[in-house]
């Protein structure tokens, strides 16, 4: 008989945007003639824009002539995509990035999920509380378990900084040394953001430990104040301590395209002097045989004058019900946090009921969806987070609805 990784049966509970799936579906089928209005996954509602469709069809056609046929993309990605990439959202910035320390992916989830398969079991490993599931269900499955604890919802391999209303939704530094830090700024679920000066604490914190920093910079496009950095390398010394991940889903819709990359310095090693994008590289070249030719070209087409002219409105689009949601909740006395830098509202739930709860009479007292806290760990019970990527005419509607509750 075969053995299963014992790892993946140490994993909590369901898969949170599943479990929320499966309660949608049930009580659409037994409440057929109401309308749900979703605002609890983060897909994007607006088309691919125009720039980004003629390039695809451009390049779907070099595809069908033999002499500009393309195959197996390189292992980083190509270099016309990865050159773009590097001017646009690094140099452009004052970072010190290279074209060859960026490695083109199908998204940062995958990617995310499959950077701590180069580290050590034994790494400790800190994540913000609350926290984007996948950041701690890929380390349970790479085996960095330890014990359960089930009064903290966590494992003793993970270790869970609050993010409260009480500190602003920002983790603080650590008593301890760490080895491992996700960071996500905008952050997903709560919306907050660190300043310049406060990521450089962290910057500093991790070289001065000997600790690798994540980033994920999904929701950078979303940033409208000065003071907010777009990327970790624009703080003094990262390139030493951090790994940065961006995603094309939210800033050019490509959730249904898939695409995203990942930034490795070569200056970034481990305590043996181990250069960690030399096994990034090997493990990417092993497990992964690039992001599609019209994939890329799409993704060039992001950074050409229409098409950041272009997107730039599809992000004001998703910032305008960012406001409705913010506002309107604030109009009717909830607690709200988010919605400036983020597209995602986070919310106190009202009279300390809980997150999963409230999930259940949204739906079924005001059918809309969101996302309970709990589902992101322990500090985030009691809370709620809606998504600015819907329609705009059903936020407003959502938002009527959940007035009148």
């Amino acid at each position: 008989m075969i053995k299963v990784n014992e790892n993946y049966l140490k994993l909590q509970g369901s898969y949170l945007f599943s479990q929320i799936g499966k309660k949608v579906k049930e009580y659409e089928e037994e409440n057929p003639n109401r309308q749900v209005i979703r605002l609890g996954i983060g897909d994007v509602t607006q088309p691919i824009a125009p720039a980004i469709i003629e390039a695809l069809h451009k390049s779907v056609d070099e595809m069908g002539n033999k002499e500009t046929f393309h195959g197996y993309a390189p292992d980083l990605g190509y270099e016309f995509l990865r050159n773009t990439i590097v001017e646009n959202d690094f140099q452009k910035r004052g970072c010190d990035i290279y074209a060859d320390e960026i490695f083109v992916s199908d998204g940062a989830k995958c990617d995310c999920s499959n950077i701590q398969e180069i580290f050590s079991q034994d790494n400790k490993i800190a994540v913000c509380d609350p926290v984007y599931p996948v950041y701690v269900d890929s380390n349970v499955m790479a085996g960095r378990t330890g014990e359960y604890n089930a009064l903290t919802g966590t494992f003793s391999g993970v270790v869970y900084m609050p993010c409260t209303l009480e500190n602003d939704f920002c983790p603080e530094l650590p008593k301890e040394a760490l080895d491992i830090i996700y960071l996500c700024y905008p952050n997903n679920p709560t919306g907050s953001t660190l300043t310049r000066e406060q990521l450089q604490v962290w910057v500093d914190y991790a070289n001065r430990v000997g600790a690798v920093i994540i980033y994920d910079a999904a929701y950078e496009a979303y940033i409208s104040e000065n003071h907010v950095p777009h990327s970790i390398y624009e703080c003094k010394g990262a390139r030493t301590c951090a790994i940065e991940m961006h995603s094309f889903s939210k800033n050019a819709g490509f959730t249904g395209m898939r695409l995203g990359y990942t930034v490795v310095p070569k200056d970034l090693k481990s305590e043996e002097g181990v250069a960690l994008h030399s096994l990034w590289a090997r493990r990417h070249g092993t497990k992964y045989n690039g992001a599609p030719y019209i994939v890329q070209r799409a993704g060039e087409a992001v950074y050409s004058p229409a098409g950041q002219s272009q997107i730039k409105s599809q992000v004001a689009y998703y910032m305008k019900n960012a406001r409705v949601i913010s506002e309107g909740l604030k109009s009717a006395g909830y607690t709200v946090t988010g919605g400036v830098n983020a597209p995602y509202i986070w919310m106190k739930t009202p009279n300390g009921m809980t997150s999963w709860k409230f999930f259940d009479a949204l739906l079924e007292r005001a059918n809309v969806v969101g996302t309970p806290g709990a589902g992101f760990g322990p500090s985030g019970e009691e809370y709620f987070r809606l998504t600015a990527f819907g329609t705009y005419e059903s936020t407003v509607e959502a938002l009527d609805r959940i007035k009148k509750l």
